[in-house]
């Protein structure tokens, strides 16, 4: 977990990736013989565009009196849910003592490969839909942490995005190609939300890597869209500076789902706070470390969330926003 460089580049999805090793530290407990806990991390992408997550969650972990060694597990499926089952396997095989994840095919994949070993989600949208817990309140197994409520905040994105762009009648709605239960429930909320807001929804499949991205934007432009509006994932954030860049060549307003988009330049955004729900993910990481167990650890949904605008975005595909919307935006980019 030191750094997201050209190092782990050079690495094969497969291996682990260099490694962490927590020990508690604090004026008590340092005079107490310590275990030495090992963390397994299994996340889609190594890129240094994710790294601004996971430094949250360190920096949570430090102040929380965990201290950097080096024994956590790395295993990162390189954009390839596919990937997971066999990934999550390799980690429970490492006997690891905990395992973080990011999304819901990774947290569903490690579920499947363990029944004992604690399982914090970072980030997951509807962990009770998903199978992943009984109820918030009550997990009833190995699985809690964060719920981002990406599926609820994508109805109100589409709000957002009908409000700041006038006469809008037709959205791509721009989705990750192959199975992936997480985007089932996102789009199965955002039908009938459409459907009230009386706007088309054109779903268009893609990979998140470069050629992918622009056939989709060419789609979009075929398919005669009026705005695109990603769903809720990891892949396609670790590709939003291409997104984002395609969106302002196309002339196409887009609303996100997290700040970072619009800080690489995008036009607006909607949605939680992640560096909030990773440096909260290290406070469960903290509790069972400490002795708690998953189960009676109720899972958190998102707390923070914010509306960001870009203006100088907004004037370079010539849309004018209505006042009305940059009046409820917590952050505008001028």
């Amino acid at each position: 977990m030191k750094r997201y460089g050209e190092e782990m580049k050079k690495k094969i999805f497969c291996v682990a990736l260099g490694a962490l090793l927590f020990a508690l530290c604090g004026s008590a407990e340092a005079q107490q013989p310590r275990k030495l806990h090992r963390i397994g991390i299994l996340d889609r992408t190594a890129a240094s565009n994710s790294r601004v997550l996971w430094d949250a969650f360190r920096q949570e972990m430090r102040k929380l009196g965990w201290i950097e060694g080096n024994n956590v597990e790395y295993r990162f499926t390189e954009e390839k849910n596919e990937n997971a089952p066999e990934l999550a396997r390799d980690l429970v095989r490492s006997k690891v003592d905990l395992i973080v994840v990011t999304g819901i095919p990774l947290a569903l994949a490690a579920k499947k490969a363990t029944s004992t070993i604690p399982i914090v989600m970072t980030n997951v949208s509807d962990p009770v839909g998903a199978g992943l817990v009984a109820s918030l309140a009550r997990p009833e197994g190995n699985v809690t942490g964060l719920a981002s409520l990406s599926t609820e905040l994508n109805t109100k994105r589409l709000e957002v995005l009908k409000d700041a762009v006038p006469r809008l009648s037709r959205v791509g709605v721009l989705r990750l190609s192959g199975d992936n239960k997480g985007q089932e429930i996102q789009m199965k909320e955002l039908k009938p939300a459409a459907l009230a807001l009386k706007l088309n929804l054109e779903e268009i499949e893609t990979q998140a890597d470069a050629k992918g991205l622009e056939s989709a934007f060419h789609t979009a432009n075929n398919k005669q869209v009026g705005a695109i509006m990603p769903t809720a994932t990891r892949g396609f954030f670790g590709a939003r500076k291409r997104i984002v860049e395609l969106a302002g060549k196309h002339q196409l307003p887009a609303i996100y789902f997290q700040k970072e988009f619009v800080d690489e330049g995008g036009l607006m955004s909607y949605g939680a706070d992640y560096d909030d729900l990773f440096r909260r993910a290290a406070g469960y990481v903290d509790k069972i470390f400490k002795g708690a167990k998953p189960a009676d650890l109720p899972v958190q949904q998102a707390t923070k969330f914010e509306f960001v605008f870009n203006l100088k975005a907004a004037q370079q595909i010539g849309l004018t926003i209505p006042v009305r919307v940059l009046e409820r935006a917590n952050r505008v980019i001028k």
